[in-house]
């Protein structure tokens, strides 16, 4: 078995110590800056103060539970482990390349669940493992970086609800001992080299989800919040932007069923169980950004960001002739909502076409 380190507990972080720990594992779960108060709520009653479900007890002849660190611990933390868990979300990026990964020896394996992109001003996406290579890189450290894509929130992992997701990096034996100490009967792992596509796929969803989002709050607008839920213009949306995204992972070099299919899910989940799906509706009932996110105060939007980026990508590579912005007419909209403020307005017939 292994001893596992998972680095941010936060949500995310914190449920993949489920499968983890109930597979035999030592794991010791360590708090960011941000996590003092979730890791002395965790020492006190063996809890995450934001799941109903305690952490897993010691399997035997495992009987200790998991472990319970402050960020200034971490190195103690590290002693022994076979890998690590990234579990900081995308506002952490910069800090686990500053404050982690330069203090981990380059060859322990590590394991990254932040998903997002991050865009260069000549309109290239760049994948969070590609970030965090290149900025070690530059001083003097080479290592690779594993992610986790796929359909996965985080309380219903807790839940053992049956999850799909898929583990990626650049040598398939590092992936396949990954697998081997997480995977369980409810959390089902696939393994693939295409770090880029994987990572693309489940970040492209983003903007995607919250398009979807838009018709929620725009049919409590029109019918009332207590109306049934109307499916078929979120089916439209959701049509819409798997095209949409199917071009952007074929920018990516990355455009294989596979990668599409783990998006797809990706942005159906988050549709569904994401707070993406809050502030899409509280935009499509008639808020702007700013009052939305005034309304959903201290709930954490890594979507916007990821969507902001992708569309400026996008934009500057259209002004380039590179990309036709009819391609992409859903996400400039969502563009508009966020950077210009504009009310909803969704573009229904650029998203019909003609086939002879």
């Amino acid at each position: 078995m292994a001893t596992i380190a998972i680095i941010g507990s936060g949500m995310m972080g914190s449920a993949l110590a489920f499968p983890a720990r109930e597979n035999g594992n030592t794991v010791r779960l360590v708090g960011t800056p941000l996590d003092r108060e979730i890791i002395d709520e965790c020492r006190k009653t063996n809890r995450h103060p934001k799941f109903a479900k305690h952490f897993p007890k010691g399997i035997p002849p495992f009987p200790a539970g998991c472990e319970f660190y402050q960020i200034e611990e971490m190195s103690e933390a590290l002693k022994g482990v076979d890998f690590v868990i990234g579990g900081v979300s995308s506002f952490g990026v910069d800090w686990f390349g500053e404050e982690v990964l330069p203090k981990l020896p380059p060859e322990l394996p590590v394991l990254s669940v932040t998903k997002g992109l991050m865009d260069t001003p000549d309109g290239r996406l760049l994948t969070y493992p590609d970030v965090w290579e290149s900025r070690l890189a530059e001083k003097g450290i080479k290592r690779t970086i594993c992610a986790i894509g796929g359909p996965c929130t985080s309380y219903e992992l807790v839940a053992h609800d049956q999850t799909e997701v898929a583990f990626c990096g650049k040598d398939m034996a590092t992936l396949r001992m990954l697998k081997s100490a997480m995977a369980t009967d409810y959390y089902h792992i696939s393994l693939s080299t295409d770090v880029t596509g994987i990572e693309s796929a489940v970040a492209l969803k983003n903007g995607y989800a919250l398009g979807i989002a838009l018709t929620i709050g725009l049919n409590q607008k029109a019918f009332g919040l207590d109306s049934e839920l109307h499916f078929n213009s979120q089916a439209a949306v959701f049509g819409q932007a798997v095209k949409e995204m199917k071009k952007l992972l074929d920018l990516q070099g990355a455009g294989t069923l596979e990668n599409l299919c783990v998006g797809a899910g990706d942005l159906y989940v988050t549709v569904y169980g994401g707070r993406t799906r809050l502030v899409g509706i509280l935009l499509g009932r008639g808020m702007n950004i700013d009052e939305a996110k005034a309304e959903l105060k201290g709930v954490t939007l890594e979507s916007l960001v990821v969507a902001v980026r992708v569309a400026r990508a996008v934009k500057v590579l259209c002004a380039d002739g590179r990309l036709d912005a009819k391609d992409f007419p859903l996400l400039m909209h969502i563009d508009e909502i966020l950077t210009d403020k504009k009310p909803v307005a969704i573009p229904w017939e650029t998203f019909t076409f003609e086939r002879g």
